[in-house]
C-alpha cells in the first residue's frame, strides 16, 4: 500500500525549506523500500510550523513540524511505524489553532493538490458553479447581495451592488477582473489561496461572468508572486482541459475564459483604476472617477473588479446558499475574514474566522503575543495605510464599522504587531516615505504632500520647532485625506495621525496648549 505524504508548495513554506524536505522524504522512502506518493499542497497557514508535513493515516492526516532535512529520517520512521516523535503535532484537524477557525474560503487550502481538478471536485469544488448554471443571472445576483459579501480588498463595498451595476449596463462586451496585486505589508491571503486553491478563484470569477454576462476575465498578479502566477496558469490550463473554462462551460450555454497578467511592481496598481490602466498596457496611473469601472472599465467596457478573496468566497455562497454565509459575522460585516497575523508575533499565519472577534483576542490569544516576549505596544491593521492601535483599543471588534468608528481600517485583513521597542515617530515617517515612493504622481496632495511629510517629520525627530511642525504634519494629512484622487494618498494620514494621537510621547514634548487640553 502506498503511503501518502503531504508537503506544502506554498511560497512561504518553500522559503524555509519545503522543497528540500520533500526531496529528503522521497530519498528516505527509497532507502527504506517504502512506496510513497508525495502530494504538494498549499499551506494550512500555520507559518511558525512550516515546513509542516502530513501523512495520511486511518485516524486522518497526522502533522509534523517544523521539519528540516535533518529531521526527515526520524520523521519518516515515525510516519511508517506510528512511533512518538518530538515534532509530531497530532491529527491535523485537531490542532487547536486550526480547530478554532471557521474555514469557508480556505476550507481546501493545504488539503488538496492545487493542480488537480479531480481533487478540487472531490472536496466540493464546482458545486457553486453547477448551481449557478441552474439559476438566472438575477437569481445569482440576489444570492450574492443577500449574503452580505463586501469587497475583501479593503474598501468593503457590497459585492452584489457592484455586480448588479455591471449586469444592468449595456455593452457589446463585459469583463471580470481579479485584483491579485496584494501589496500590503503583513498580508499573504491572496497569495495563499492562489497557490493552495486556485480553482476556487477560477470558479468564483466564472460565476461572476455568468451573472453579469461577461465572457472574458483577467487575473492581475503582482510580479513578486511568481509561484502564484505559475499556480494560476496551471489551474487555468487544467480547467480548460476539463471543460470548466472556454466555450460552453461544462456543457452550458455560457462561455468564459481567463488570462493571467503580471504587474511590474507598482503598489499603486492595487488601486482598481491604476490596475486597469496597467492591464491596457499603459503606466499605472489613477483614473478620476466617475466614470466608475462598473460603467466604463477595462477597454472602456463595464467591468467587475474584485479582490481575490471576494471571488474565492463566491463558490461557498452559491453552493450553500446566501443565508449559510450571512449567518456568520456581525452588523453589516457578514461571513468570515481570513485574517493575517504578522510582524513581531509568536504564532504568525492565516486565521479565518467570522467578523466580531476582538483585536485583543487575535493578538494575545490566537497570535500568542510577541515573538520577543516583550509587551505589545502597537498593532497596525490594514497594511501600510492602516492606523496604529494601542492596547487601549484592543477591545475593538474586527468589523468594518467598528474600526471606522475608531479611525481605523480593516483593509485586506493584515495585522502587524510591534513590541515596546518600536519608535512610533519613525513609523509615521515611514508611512509618508512609503507614499512618496509609491505615488503615481498624478495628484498634487499625494505627490507633494507625502514628500513634505517626510521632511517635516524629520524636523520633528531632530527636535526642530516641534509644535509648529506637528501642526504642519496635521495640515498636510488633512489635505492628503480629502484632496487625493485615490486611497494611497487619502489613507496615508491614518497611520500618521494615529501615531500622533496614541503615541504622542514619541514626537517630543507636547505643546503647552495640548498639555492643558489633556
Amino acid at each position: 500500500m502506498t503511503m501518502r505524504i503531504f508537503v506544502s508548495r506554498d511560497a512561504g513554506a518553500i522559503a524555509v525549506g519545503a522543497d528540500e524536505v520533500a526531496i529528503a522524504l522521497e530519498q528516505a522512502a527509497i532507502k527504506s523500500g517504502v512506496a510513497v506518493e508525495i502530494v504538494r499542497t498549499g499551506s494550512r497557514g500555520l507559518y511558525w510550523l512550516e515546513p509542516m508535513v502530513e501523512v495520511a493515516t486511518s485516524q486522518g492526516r497526522v502533522a509534523f513540524g517544523p521539519v528540516t532535512t535533518a529531521d526527515t529520517p526520524t520523521v519518516f520512521d515515525a510516519m511508517t511505524t506510528g512511533s512518538p516523535h518530538p515534532l509530531r503535532l497530532g491529527v491535523t484537524d485537531e490542532i487547536s489553532w486550526l480547530k478554532r477557525q471557521t474555514r469557508l474560503t480556505f476550507a481546501r487550502c493545504g488539503v488538496i493538490d492545487p493542480r488537480s481538478v479531480k481533487d478540487y471536485r472531490d472536496h466540493d469544488g464546482y458545486k457553486g458553479l453547477e448551481r449557478a448554471l441552474t439559476l438566472t443571472p438575477d437569481e445569482i445576483l440576489t444570492e450574492v447581495t443577500t449574503s452580505g459579501l463586501r469587497g475583501r480588498g479593503g474598501a468593503g463595498f457590497p459585492t452584489g451592488i457592484k455586480w448588479k451595476t455591471v449586469a444592468q449596463a449595456s455593452a457589446d462586451r463585459k469583463y471580470i477582473v481579479c485584483n491579485a496585486d496584494e501589496g500590503d505589508s503583513g498580508t499573504f491571503a491572496d497569495r495563499m489561496i492562489m497557490e493552495g486553491d486556485p480553482f476556487v478563484v477560477i470558479e468564483g470569477m466564472t460565476i461572476a461572468g455568468v451573472a453579469v454576462g461577461a465572457t472574458k476575465g483577467y487575473i492581475y498578479i503582482r510580479s513578486e508572486y511568481p509561484h502564484a502566477a505559475a499556480a494560476m496558469n496551471a489551474a487555468i490550463t487544467a480547467a480548460r482541459r476539463t471543460g470548466y473554462l472556454g466555450e460552453c462551460t461544462i456543457g452550458s450555454s455560457h462561455s468564459f475564459d481567463l488570462e493571467v497578467r503580471v504587474g511590474a511592481g507598482a503598489y499603486v496598481c492595487g488601486e482598481e483604476t491604476s490596475l486597469l490602466e496597467s492591464l491596457e498596457g499603459r503606466r499605472g496611473i489613477v483614473r478620476a472617477k466617475p466614470p466608475l469601472p462598473a460603467h466604463k472599465g477595462l477597454f472602456g467596457r463595464p467591468t467587475v473588479i474584485n479582490n481575490v478573496l471576494s471571488f474565492a468566497a463566491i463558490p461557498f455562497i452559491l453552493a450553500g446558499g446566501a443565508k449559510a454565509y450571512a449567518d456568520f459575522g456581525m452588523g453589516r460585516s457578514r461571513g468570515t475574514m481570513p485574517i493575517q497575523l504578522a510582524g513581531n508575533i509568536r504564532h504568525g499565519g492565516l486565521f479565518e474566522t467570522a467578523f466580531g472577534i476582538t483585536l485583543g483576542e487575535l493578538v494575545d490569544d490566537i497570535g500568542g503575543g510577541t515573538l520577543t516576549g516583550r509587551p505589545v505596544r502597537a498593532v497596525q491593521v490594514g497594511g501600510p495605510l492602516g492606523a496604529y492601535f494601542p492596547r487601549a483599543l484592543f477591545d475593538t471588534p474586527f468589523d468594518y464599522e467598528a474600526f471606522a468608528t475608531r479611525d481605523g481600517l480593516i483593509g485586506h485583513g493584515g495585522i502587524v504587531v510591534f513590541d515596546d521597542s518600536v519608535d512610533m515617530a519613525k513609523q509615521a515617517r515611514f508611512a509618508m516615505e512609503f507614499c512618496a515612493v509609491e505615488s503615481c504622481g498624478k495628484c498634487t496632495p499625494c505627490r507633494i504632500g507625502s514628500t513634505r511629510g517626510v521632511e517635516t517629520i524629520d524636523k520633528i525627530i531632530r527636535g526642530e520647532r516641534t509644535s509648529e511642525n506637528l501642526a504642519v504634519v496635521e495640515d498636510l494629512c488633512n489635505t492628503m485625506k480629502f484632496g487625493s484622487l485615490c486611497a494611497l494618498g487619502g489613507f496615508t494620514p491614518y497611520p500618521v495621525l494615529s501615531a500622533l494621537k496614541h503615541f504622542r510621547e514619541d514626537f517630543g514634548p507636547a505643546p503647552a496648549a495640548l498639555q492643558a487640553a489633556e
